[in-house]
């Protein structure tokens, strides 16, 4: 059982040579647990497209389209805001059963990982792929972290023209003090 308010898991090893092309719309309880997930008021869309294409025995790739219309709050009024997150993109994914990093032990196969190739494919073990992983990442990616309504500016309190107390003044005045 995964922790995302969304999970699809699929078979890669039942994968023909045509590929598959699946669909996803994300219900009302599903897009109010995407809501909370994400820290946001509202999600009103979440649908994705998602295509697999086998390459090879152990290689597959999987190319996403992810349309998502969200609400969120205002940094600066705390109005709703309404937003809309388009994003394609792809993985590819190589399937290592006995995938393990370079210097262990044991008799499975060494696999080397470069962690700062991007190009790299994405190391599974396991032939069962939540599809809907990278749909949570991108999603999540996608949201602006400080939405502010158009115009809308920050302006400080108005009060005293004084300014505020050094937080150093009370300790100077201990100091002082005979």
């Amino acid at each position: 059982m995964s922790d995302r308010p969304i999970s699809l898991s699929y078979n890669l090893g039942r994968l023909g040579l045509a590929g598959d092309e699946i669909l996803l719309e994300a219900g009302e309880a599903e897009r109010a647990a995407l809501a909370r997930f994400a820290g946001i008021v509202g999600v009103t869309k979440f649908t994705a497209r998602i295509g697999l294409k086998k390459l090879a025995p152990n290689r597959f790739a999987v190319s996403y389209g992810l349309a998502a219309d969200i609400v969120q709050s205002c940094v600066v009024t705390l109005e709703p805001l309404e937003a809309a997150i388009r994003r394609d993109f792809s993985r590819e994914l190589h399937f290592s059963p006995n995938l393990r990093r370079a210097g262990g032990e044991g008799g499975r196969e060494e696999v080397l990982l470069d962690p700062e190739d991007e190009d790299a494919p994405e190391e599974i073990e396991s032939l069962h792929y939540d599809l809907a992983g990278p749909l949570m990442e991108e999603f999540l990616l996608a949201i602006d972290p400080y939405p502010r309504a158009p115009g809308a500016m920050f302006a400080p309190p108005q009060g005293s023209d004084t300014p505020p107390e050094n937080p150093f003044a009370a300790l100077k005045r201990l100091k002082s003090r005979p």
